[in-house]
């Protein structure tokens, strides 16, 4: 699913991204459900990054109220009976090099019913993009077109009873 989003976004350079496990719903801009095993997957592009639902975990990366960034490199927990790890990273480009990887995303992830990315307004490399992975769990894209970064997390449940 590829919307326009219809809000201007709050996130606008990497290092300014925060990290939470268990907040509760944030206000989304748009959603995708998608089934990966037993759990119930919710996508959720916010005005301030992504927000990921899956069972017991929430996580979210956002530039919200009480988060803080720079983004964890890496982050490992048990949650309930799910092991949870989260890995971060942040990409500089020239500007060429930025706006190929936004278009190569964008095609990779075109057509599929199990990814999100949403255009924000100023900018066709505004992008944020969610995709469930095989298995549990799910990768995100942060194109920031006025610093030319990209972020990329990737997260992975694995269940522990």
């Amino acid at each position: 699913m590829l919307p326009d989003l219809d809000a201007a976004y709050v996130d606008t350079r990497a290092d300014a991204l925060g990290f939470a496990l268990g907040l509760p719903p944030v206000d989304a801009l748009a959603t995708l459900s998608a089934t990966r095993g037993p759990l119930r997957v919710e996508l959720r592009l916010l005005g301030a990054s992504h927000q990921v639902i899956a069972g017991p975990i929430s996580e979210t990366v956002a530039c919200l109220p009480g988060l803080s960034g720079p983004l964890p490199g890496e982050v490992s927990r048990t949650v309930g009976e799910w092991s949870y790890d989260f890995t971060s990273d942040t990409r500089e480009h020239d500007q060429a090099g930025f706006e190929a990887a936004v278009e190569s995303l964008r095609r990779r992830l075109a057509g599929r019913t199990d990814a999100l990315t949403g255009t924000f307004p100023g900018s066709p490399y505004a992008v944020t993009a969610i995709a469930v992975e095989a298995g549990l769990g799910w990768r995100t894209w942060h194109a920031y077109p006025q610093t030319l970064e990209i972020v990329e997390t990737r997260t992975r449940l694995e269940a522990t009873g």
